[in-house]
């Protein structure tokens, strides 16, 4: 376990909100002393790193017993994650990646905690397994986009194919991600984050050519496209990719959750003060649905 007076400066890097260090310092101290929590933390951290870089291996962290605390609990996976640090950086540094980009990635860490926060008023991770993709090598925050290393899936990867590239289900791509807190998705942003993307893992990863980008996101839903204004920044996103298929099951929770923070609340009491809020609101509340868009583009 990581010195309790070097864990505030790491914390730090990894973009950790300030109101929630206090908290993570007096909750490390428990470690000192408790064979049985610092043995299931060693468990875990050795499970996520196990495999070091590989594409979509999803080793299960072992389970937190009971009697650990809700607090203990909310930030169990922040702990893992410190504790993982020496070998991630390890595995970066293998990869020659950049320290701006690696410190860029990682501190998404901040960002979840922060999610959290806003959905939950406490700090925490609610989504605790998104974050071994960054702290596996297996994700990269390039600009305003995240490009996970991924491997195509089987009806995308078909329909990349039936358009007539040379690609098929179970090869290398790249997988884009938008995160929340990073400003406007503008085009410009969007294209000097693919550019660079193109250049990185040419670099780093020439072992795994990934010539074909994908992204399975509620912002490719084709409907949005009757509710935003013309050239707003999400239409320009979507007209990035072309079509691999269509969705069949609604996804309303996930542009509830993106766009208000909290994917349970009622769409009735959802603000429409943009026109993104407008747009998902009053698609709800017209009795409509929102669907996850799949789409692809060659790099």
């Amino acid at each position: 376990m990581l010195p309790m007076e070097d864990l505030p400066a790491v914390l730090l890097d990894l973009a950790v909100p300030h109101e929630d260090i206090n908290e993570l310092v007096a909750l490390g101290r428990r470690f000192a002393g408790a064979p049985a929590l610092t043995e299931l933390l060693e468990r875990s951290v050795e499970a996520l790193v196990r495999d070091m870089g590989t594409v979509e291996v999803y080793s299960e962290l072992p389970p937190l017993p009971d009697g650990l605390g809700e607090e203990l609990r909310r930030w169990f996976p922040v702990f893992v994650c410190v504790a993982a640090l020496p070998y991630v950086r390890a595995y970066h540094r293998e990869r020659g990646i950049p320290e701006r980009v690696a410190r860029h990635t990682l501190a998404d860490l901040g960002r979840h905690i922060a999610v959290h926060r806003r959905r939950y008023g406490v700090g925490g991770l609610s989504v605790p397994g998104w974050l071994r993709l960054h702290f596996r090598g297996e994700i990269y925050q390039l600009g305003r986009l995240h490009f996970q290393r991924a491997l195509l899936g089987g009806r995308t990867g078909q329909a990349i194919r039936a358009a007539g590239l040379p690609f098929a289900p179970g090869d290398p791509c790249l997988s884009i991600h938008i995160p929340d807190f990073l400003g406007p998705l503008t085009p410009r942003a969007c294209a000097d984050s693919i550019a660079q993307a193109r250049e990185f893992f040419a670099r780093h990863f020439p072992d795994e050519p990934s010539r074909v980008a994908v992204c399975h996101s509620w912002l490719l839903d084709p409907q949005l496209r009757s509710h935003l204004p013309a050239g707003s920044n999400i239409l320009r996103f979507q007209e990035l990719f072309r079509t691999a298929y269509a969705a069949e099951e609604p996804s309303d929770r996930e542009p509830v959750s993106f766009v208000y923070g909290n994917p349970d609340l009622d769409p009735a009491t959802l603000p429409q003060r943009t026109s993104v809020e407008r747009a998902v609101a009053g698609h709800l509340l017209a009795g409509g649905h929102w669907y996850i868009g799949h789409g692809w583009f060659a790099m």
